[in-house]
C-alpha cells in the first residue's frame, strides 16, 4: 500500500520527535520531510509533492502562516497547524483550517486529526485552497499572538501590546502596555519573527509597530522623529527614512523644530 507523504515542521526538537513517533505508528502515513524552521518548510513545499503538511504556527524565519502565504494556498496539500495559542486565533483555525493541534496534545487528539486528514486527502485541491485563503483573510483581521522563548521562559505576546523594541547588548527591551519586558535575543531575529505583524526597522537598534505610529516629524537637521500612540518619541535612522516615508506617503507630515 502506498503511504501518504507527510511534511512536519516545528522548531522544537521534542515537538518534532513527538510527531515523528506518532506517525511511525500509522501504516498509511510516512514522514517524508522534517523541517526545523519556516524557510526549510517553504522550500520543501515549493519543490516536492506531499499529501499532508503539519506546520508549527511560530517558527524562526517564517511562521507556518507565512509559509502558506509564500508558497500559495493553491500549491499546498491539506495543512494542519500546530499551535500553542489557547484563544485569539484558535477560533479562526476551527472555522477554516483542516485541523489544528493545540500543544500539548495527546495521541487521542492526534488520531482525530488523522481521521479528518484521511477524509480530506484526495479531495479536490480547490477545497484546500479555499479553506487556506479564508483562514489567511480571517487572521489578517485579527492581532494574532506570537510565541517568544527566552532563557527557559515562553511568553505569549499580543503584537498590539508592543509599541517598539530596542536592542540592548544581547537582549531586547519590549515597550508597550505595562512595564517593559527584557528578553534575550537579536533584533534581526525579532524582525523576521514580527515581519508579518507590521513591525518596521527604523534604526539599526529599533523596531516599531506600524499600528502605534501617529506622526512623522522631519527636523530641521534632516532627521525624522517618530511619535507613537503612547507619546514616546524615537529617531528614525537615515538609511530607513525613505522606506518609512514611502509607506506613509499621502499622510500629512508636520515639522519639528
Amino acid at each position: 500500500m502506498e503511504r501518504f507523504r507527510v511534511l512536519i515542521a516545528d522548531d522544537e526538537p521534542p515537538a518534532l520527535g513527538k510527531l515523528r513517533a506518532l506517525f511511525a505508528r500509522e501504516p498509511d502515513f510516512a514522514v517524508a520531510c522534517e523541517c526545523t524552521d519556516g524557510l526549510e518548510a517553504e522550500r520543501a513545499l515549493a519543490g516536492e509533492r506531499f499529501d499532508l503538511a503539519l506546520l508549527d504556527v511560530q517558527m524562526p524565519g517564517r511562521s507556518g502562516l507565512d509559509v502558506v502565504r509564500a508558497v500559495g494556498p493553491a500549491r499546498l496539500p491539506p495543512v494542519v497547524f500546530v499551535t500553542a495559542f489557547d484563544e485569539h486565533a484558535v477560533r479562526a483555525f476551527e472555522l477554516h483550517a483542516l485541523d489544528y493541534l493545540l500543544k500539548p496534545y495527546d495521541r487521542e487528539r492526534f488520531q482525530l486529526m488523522l481521521t479528518r486528514a484521511r477524509r480530506e486527502i484526495g479531495r479536490a485541491s480547490s477545497a484546500h485552497t479555499s479553506r487556506l485563503e479564508a483562514l489567511l483573510a480571517e487572521l489578517d483581521r485579527r492581532c494574532v499572538p506570537f510565541v517568544l522563548r527566552s532563557g527557559g521562559r515562553t511568553l505569549l505576546l499580543d503584537p498590539a501590546d508592543v509599541e517598539w523594541i530596542e536592542a540592548a547588548d544581547n537582549y531586547l527591551r519590549l515597550h508597550g502596555s505595562g512595564a517593559a519586558r527584557l528578553v534575550r535575543g537579536t533584533l534581526g531575529a525579532m524582525e523576521q519573527l514580527l515581519d508579518s505583524h507590521g513591525f518596521l526597522r527604523v534604526h539599526r537598534s529599533l523596531l516599531v509597530n506600524e499600528r502605534a505610529l501617529r506622526e512623522l516629524l522631519p527636523t530641521r537637521s534632516g532627521a525624522l522623529t517618530l511619535v507613537l500612540a503612547s507619546g514616546a518619541r524615537l529617531v528614525c535612522g537615515r538609511r530607513y527614512r525613505r522606506a518609512l516615508e514611502k509607506r506613509w506617503r499621502g499622510k500629512r507630515l508636520g515639522t519639528e523644530t
